[in-house]
């Protein structure tokens, strides 16, 4: 039977759409992965390792949701990764740019091999990929990129100025693009999570208080000494940068555009980005 709306005029099934995450083997990028596939979205997932790549879509896929969940292992940090990506899928609906690299180093102490590196990874992959899925979702008339800044995008880390720096680099991406697809039915947004518990962080917190300490211990110290404007009082979990990265990816988002959006638990002490 033919669903009907309230005034028996049919209603039309929603369109199965296809979602890129970059960098979903873990983390942020497998939880916003996850939160399509359990809506039932066609889900891409990407990262280096082709074994971790394979099992991260395995563990995406028994989530639920009756689309298609597909591994693609891809270095996006480089043109050639880019370039794999964009032939096993040449066509999506929702591609968030997720994939970076963070770690601490002292300031002075930063080669142009790591700057380079850091650019290339956060910043260029980004570029790369909307540079080309963005124009076929402008010919159909609906699409949603979406970067994964944070909030160190507004509030550089002293420890990683290189990891801020391409951070806030996004958002002026993002804004470019947006500008350039404005009125199309594609938009393009920036969200910046907060100190986000994810492996990397939980190794790089561990790294900085020691392997002696208990994790919650850790975690707690972590917040209170070096994000102590946190309103949260702990780390997000990755299924609530999930929840927003959802939203913005839905057609109920059609009207937020060029925005950088944040979902940091209050660490950023300011109103707006």
């Amino acid at each position: 039977m033919t669903p009907t709306s309230p005034g028996g005029a049919p209603v039309s099934a929603a369109p199965r759409r296809t979602v890129l995450v970059t960098g979903s083997t873990s983390g942020i990028g497998e939880a916003i992965a996850a939160a399509f596939a359990r809506d039932g979205a066609d889900v891409v997932v990407n990262g280096r390792d082709p074994d971790r790549t394979k099992a991260a879509a395995e563990r995406i896929r028994a989530v639920g949701g009756h689309g298609e969940v597909r591994a693609v292992a891809a270095d996006v940090g480089s043109a050639e990764g880019v370039r794999i990506l964009t032939d096993a899928a040449p066509d999506v609906d929702v591609l968030v740019n997720n994939a970076g690299i963070f770690g601490a180093r002292p300031a002075f102490e930063i080669t142009d091999e790591e700057w380079n590196l850091y650019f290339a990874t956060n910043v260029l992959s980004g570029v790369r990929l909307t540079r080309h899925y963005a124009p076929r979702m402008v010919e159909r008339g609906w699409g949603r990129v979406v970067f994964i800044s944070s909030e160190s995008a507004i509030s550089t880390p002293r420890e990683m100025i290189h990891y801020g720096t391409t951070k806030t680099a996004q958002l002026a991406v993002a804004r470019g693009f947006a500008q350039e697809v404005a009125g199309t039915g594609v938009t393009v947004n920036t969200v910046l999570p907060g100190p986000t518990l994810t492996p990397g962080v939980e190794v790089f917190i561990a790294d900085r208080f020691g392997d002696g300490v208990p994790f919650a211990e850790a975690e707690r110290r972590f917040i209170a000494e070096e994000r102590p404007t946190s309103l949260l009082g702990r780390l997000i979990r990755p299924e609530e940068v999930a929840s927003l990265v959802h939203y913005l990816g839905s057609d109920g988002a059609s009207a937020t555009t060029g925005a950088a959006l944040r979902v940091d638990g209050g660490v950023v002490n300011g109103i707006i980005p």
